[in-house]
């Protein structure tokens, strides 16, 4: 089977900026409570902390699911933690519901302020586009979440343009201000949240056929992913510290901006975000429900996956109702980094690193591109 550079190496990086952009940084407000709350310096030392330990983590886990041939998150963690893998699932869960609380509230908010719909309108929107998404195979999935990817780099290039030749001025002095604050620990704990999105992705690792493969796809996958997060930061510095009491900090560069067009499109990007990061975490749920069928020899229909699409939106959208947008992202955020990292990332790189070590180099299937 041959599969190319792009499928083997650059597609997971680009898979793992779809899932976590919309829980990460697609309103900017994550990046406020992690980064640039503690100062523009501060900030971006804990970003490129962040970046080396999203690639570090993304190369082991790679190379043993190659090894392990675990191509689903259930499979994954029965190699890492044996019988312990139920815990890495349920916080899975629970941060999946988190996420689609946060990207539905976000939507609502969007297609209300923006283009003066219903926010209920907005939140339906993004459920049926979801479903709909989701009803189609792993293949599918995969180019839709890489082809959007190429849409929201632009769309951020785009925004830093602007941004820069009207208030570019800005920044120098913004760098000068005072940062203190605990980079080093921060740039952990936002690993740590977003960190549950990698056993998510792990069905783009069957393109995979060597270490090198695996090795060099996760040393990509940090940067890849984290591109558009300082793409982001940089408009973001400009605006500091006004910036920093913005609920949601996108809105405030769109305002500031003040160019309608533009501000549409950035918003049809961003909801577009909302749906692929959406659609990766349930994909995910849904592979995990057909292995098992399968393991019992049982066939699912194929309406089953909007369904659960559906049902997990519904819940998480009153999650949000009844907690709020911004109390959701400082306290729910915060108290699962470290479940995941206790229980992924630890056992990771200790157990996961010596399970790699312990195995052959595989090579299957090698061609030349």
């Amino acid at each position: 089977m041959h599969n190319s550079f792009f499928q083997r190496v650059l597609l997971p990086g680009f898979l793992f900026q779809s899932v976590i952009i919309g829980g990460g940084y697609a309103t900017g407000r994550e990046l406020v409570e992690f980064f640039l709350s503690m100062g523009p310096i501060a900030g971006l030392l804990g970003m490129v902390v962040a970046t080396a330990a999203f690639s570090l983590v993304m190369a082991v886990a790679f190379e043993l699911a190659r090894l392990t041939m675990s191509y689903t998150y259930r499979h994954f963690f029965q190699q890492l933690l044996g019988k312990g893998w139920l815990l890495y699932e349920l916080g899975y869960f629970v941060m999946g519901l988190l996420v689609l609380a946060v990207i539905g509230s976000a939507a609502g908010e969007i297609v209300a302020q923006q283009f003066g719909i219903p926010a209920l309108a907005g939140t339906l929107g993004l459920m049926l586009l979801i479903g709909y998404l989701v009803f189609y195979p792993t293949a599918m999935i995969e180019r839709v979440l890489a082809l959007w990817s190429f849409v929201l780099y632009a769309t951020y290039v785009l925004l830093v343009v602007m941004f820069l030749q009207r208030f570019g001025d800005a920044i120098p002095r913004a760098l000068s201000a005072a940062s203190d604050g605990p980079w080093l620990l921060n740039g952990i704990k936002y690993v740590g949240y977003n960190v549950s999105a990698v056993p998510v992705i792990l069905f783009c690792v069957m393109h995979m056929q060597s270490r090198r493969d695996a090795l060099l796809a996760g040393a990509l996958g940090g940067p890849i992913a984290m591109v558009p997060a300082l793409l982001l930061l940089l408009p973001m510095i400009a605006s500091y510290p006004g910036i920093l009491s913005a609920p949601v900090p996108a809105d405030y560069l769109m305002q500031q901006l003040d160019s309608g067009l533009f501000q549409a499109f950035f918003y049809i990007v961003i909801f577009g975000t909302f749906v692929e990061t959406g659609a990766a975490y349930i994909h995910a749920v849904n592979e995990r429900i057909a292995e098992a069928a399968a393991e019992r020899s049982l066939v699912l229909p194929r309406w089953y996956r909007p369904v659960l699409a559906l049902f997990a939106l519904v819940l998480s959208i009153a999650l949000a109702h009844f907690v709020g947008f911004v109390q959701l992202i400082s306290d729910g955020y915060g108290t699962l980094t470290w479940f995941f990292v206790l229980v992924f990332i630890v056992p990771l790189l200790t157990r996961g690193v010596w399970l790699v070590a312990q195995r052959p180099a595989l090579v299957t299937n090698v061609t030349s591109d």
